[in-house]
Order: C-alpha cells, then sequence, then structure tokens
C-alpha cells in the first residue's frame, strides 16, 4: 500500500511521532512518503492512504495542517485517512484535560469538513530546553499544577510509543478490511 503522512509540528515531536509510524509501516512493507505541512505536500489523491497529524498549542493546530486539509478536503474524505492529534494535556492525570483535547480534535474535524476514518490522541513532550524564557516559565508552573518534573534543564517526552505502534496497526487493517466508500467514514477515537 501506498500511504502518505503530513504533518505540523512546533517543537518537533510531531515529526518524531510521523517518522515512528513511518518505521512501522515500511517494516509492515509500505511504501510510505513523510512531508511536513509547512512545505509542498502532494495530493492525496495519487496514494491508497493518508494520515496526517498536528499539535496543539493555544488550542489550535498549525496552519499547514489546515491549509493541505482545507485544500484537499474532498479527496481526503474519499480515501482511506487517519488524524492523530499530539497534545501534552493527554499526558495529564485529569480527565477534564483529556475531554478538552478531544473536543478540540472534535471541533476542527468538524469546522473543516474532514471524516477520518480513524482519530487518536496522543501525548507530547515538554521541551524545556527549547522554549524561550517565558514559555518555559509557562510549562514549568503548568509540570508543577500537574506533579510533574520542574527541571527545566532538560526535555521530557510522554508519548506511548506503543499506543502510536497499535494505532498505526489497527489503520491498516481497517483500510485492508473495510471498502471506503465517499461519506462512510467510521470515526475511531483511541
Amino acid at each position: 500500500m501506498k500511504i502518505l503522512i503530513v504533518y505540523g509540528t512546533t517543537e518537533g515531536q510531531t515529526r518524531k511521532v510521523s517518522h515512528f509510524m513511518e518505521t512501522i509501516l515500511k517494516d509492515g512493507g509500505h511504501e510510505v512518503t513523510v512531508v511536513d505541512a509547512s512545505d509542498t505536500p502532494p495530493s492525496p489523491s495519487s496514494y491508497d492512504a493518508v494520515i496526517i497529524g498536528a499539535s496543539i498549542h493555544i488550542h489550535k493546530y498549525q496552519s499547514g495542517v489546515l491549509h493541505y486539509i482545507n485544500r484537499y478536503v474532498d479527496a481526503l474524505n474519499e480515501i482511506p485517512s487517519a488524524f492523530f492529534s499530539v497534545c501534552l494535556a493527554i499526558a495529564s492525570d485529569h480527565e477534564e484535560e483529556h475531554k478538552e483535547a478531544r473536543k478540540i480534535t472534535n471541533d476542527f474535524l468538524e469546522h473543516i469538513g474532514w471524516r477520518p476514518l480513524m482519530v487518536t490522541q496522543v501525548a507530547g513532550a515538554l521541551k524545556y530546553t527549547q522554549y524561550d524564557f517565558f514559555t518555559r516559565l509557562l510549562m514549568k508552573r503548568i509540570a508543577k499544577k500537574e506533579g510533574r518534573t520542574t527541571d527545566t534543564s532538560r526535555d521530557y517526552e510522554y508519548t506511548d510509543w506503543n499506543a502510536v505502534r497499535q494505532f498505526v496497526k489497527e489503520f491498516v487493517v481497517r483500510v485492508n478490511i473495510h471498502p471506503i466508500a465517499s461519506g462512510s467514514l467510521e470515526q475511531v477515537t483511541y
């Protein structure tokens, strides 16, 4: 199967997740193209399936991802596709933060009219070493509230790589089992 992965990233974690997915798919014998949405991603029409990922920052996703989906929403709704949202709140022990992240994702997808076959939330990372002074201070305050480490001398990754692997494998199974017809996509959230 020929699969396109398009991602938007701010601090690099979504790129890292995208390339992890690429490795899993290539190990499964698939042909995979990975492209940053801020570059010029190809049309999804020449692929068998598409996975798009973006990270939530201040309740929004990267504009490159939004522009890409808006441009190709009709094609995306006609082929098997999946969306993964990277957000540090998913690492939280507070269910209300998980609900808020899911709401941001659902509102985004509804607003742009894209109906991916599958959707998942992926815990992100605290990239203290990449933040400016004020962002580092804000993230340290949030981490303290969450009971997370506040040592700003290093970065902390909360991504559940096994869950990402499971999501990709489930996507491949669903693409192979379920024929996709326009308007009949089922959304599954992990």
